[in-house]
């Protein structure tokens, strides 16, 4: 059983700063790529970060970068997003992902938190 939690999101205004942290707990034995994505009302979820495991690469929409930075802590099996400058069209609900190996398994699924909720006023 693998959980991922999120935390962080809120309202702001256009300009203000936010970070998201993800925490993921269970029977992990390890995990590849991790990452955030964001579905806003009547639109498709689309990735916003993400970030490899060994070179810990990263991966950004087109519409954040120079503005998100997306992190993450192997020891501790997290992952944080620190947004800046943020937007109104960055209103969304943001989904953390992993791909994860748990003890039971010997391949990597995909798990997903639950959401968090993220308003930018103009």
């Amino acid at each position: 059983q693998v959980q991922l939690v999120e935390s962080g999101g809120g309202l702001v205004q256009a300009g203000e700063s936010l970070r998201l942290s993800c925490a993921a707990s269970g029977s992990i034995v390890s995990i590849n790529n991790m990452g955030w994505y964001r579905q806003a009302p009547g639109k498709q979820r689309e990735l916003v970060a993400s970030i490899t495991s060994g070179t810990t690469r990263t991966n950004y929409a087109d519409s954040v970068k120079g503005r998100f930075t997306i992190s993450r802590d192997n020891a501790k099996n997290t992952v944080d997003l620190q947004m800046n400058s943020l937007k109104p069209e960055d209103t969304a609900v943001y989904y953390c992902n992993a791909r994860i190996r748990t003890s039971s398994r010997t391949y990597y699924n995909d798990y997903w938190g639950q959401g968090t909720q993220v308003t930018v006023s103009s």
